[in-house]
């Protein structure tokens, strides 16, 4: 069946803003990864002393979504200030859009990540950043993970109680996930970006994950996991 999209996403995706890329940039930054389906890289011009977005432009490899929210992203982040858009969430642009449907919603994740890794970076380049001393633990992975979207719910993984288990042993980080058998179509999706999303931590060494079915079938995984 034919996806539904507003007439904003339409708009965006055939008249996108802010695309292409800044000569000279003062960030860039790439999220996603063409083995997923998706990916988009964001370049910044910002002013080192108001802080202000002054040009940002964008290049999507993906789908209408991705190139929608990538759009949609830029106009919200042009203008304002770096912490003005370190505040903003992927459901904003979601909601801009008029909506996505939850099979696009990781699209939304995707844009911001992608814009706020850019701010990062920036800030690390300047000595503006502190990294955070972060604890290898349950609740650190859980909160991480919540960057994971079930491509039919358009809900993360975290809130949806798909987490069997999570194991931290030294660096190494073990996670199980469980599926239904209905919606096991998309355990190769949620296997990539659990990965991903595990190995951007610095204290982890290695991200090793299971995905199953609810009746114990192993659908992905990637090795030595428990």
């Amino acid at each position: 069946m034919a996806l539904q999209y507003t007439e904003k996403v339409i708009e965006h995706f055939t008249n996108p803003q802010n695309v292409g890329e800044i000569e000279g940039a003062d960030a860039q930054a790439t999220e996603g990864s063409p083995a997923c389906g998706d990916m988009v890289t964001f370049s910044l011009k910002i002013n080192p002393e108001t802080h202000i977005i002054e040009d940002v432009k964008f290049r999507s490899y993906g789908c209408a979504s991705n190139i929608a929210t990538a759009s949609m992203a830029t106009t919200m982040a042009k203008g304002k200030t770096i912490e003005e858009v370190k505040e903003l969430g992927h459901k904003l642009v979601a909601e801009a859009l008029g909506g996505l449907p939850a099979v696009k919603m990781h699209c939304s994740v995707l844009a911001m990540h992608g814009l706020k890794s850019a701010i990062k970076q920036w800030e690390i380049e300047r000595g503006l950043f502190e990294e955070e001393n972060i604890v290898l633990n349950e609740k650190t992975v859980k909160k991480l993970l919540r960057s994971v979207i079930h491509p039919q719910t358009g809900e993360n993984i975290v809130k949806m109680g798909l987490m069997k288990w999570v194991k931290i042993d030294g660096d190494k980080v073990f996670v199980e996930i469980s599926m239904g058998d209905t919606d096991s179509m998309f355990a190769d999706n949620i296997y990539e970006e659990t990965v991903e999303a595990l190995e951007k931590m610095k204290c982890c060494g290695q991200a090793l994950v299971k995905v199953v079915s609810n009746s114990g079938k192993l659908l992905k995984d990637n090795g030595d996991v428990l």
